[in-house]
């Protein structure tokens, strides 16, 4: 299991708004049936790379039908030695983090 964020950026709408392709985005990432959390600059999922990678994928041509232009921004974290999800990450440092 590997875990992702995906900032998908559409460019050139004549709006400084972006919340209607970032909706859009979302309902690509509904309908993929992985686990995620919206966040204030990019959506975190859950899923194999593979899966991962498709969904980047299909979000950013999702957006690009509505946008001339689209710039897609993917960081994985992927490791074999233990079992990796978004709550353990968390978990991991929230002792240490004060908000």
């Amino acid at each position: 299991m590997a875990v992702a964020d995906i900032s998908v950026v559409p460019l050139g709408t004549g709006s400084s708004s972006v919340s209607r392709y970032v909706a859009r985005a979302l309902e690509v990432v509904e309908a993929s049936g992985l686990k995620y959390q919206v966040t204030p600059m990019a959506t975190m999922v859950e899923g194999t790379v593979e899966e991962i990678l498709k969904l980047a994928g299909d979000m950013h041509r999702a957006v690009l039908k509505e946008a001339s232009r689209v710039v897609t921004s993917l960081r994985i974290d992927d490791r074999r030695d233990k079992p990796l999800t978004m709550e353990g990450k968390v978990r991991a440092v929230g002792k240490n983090v004060e908000v």
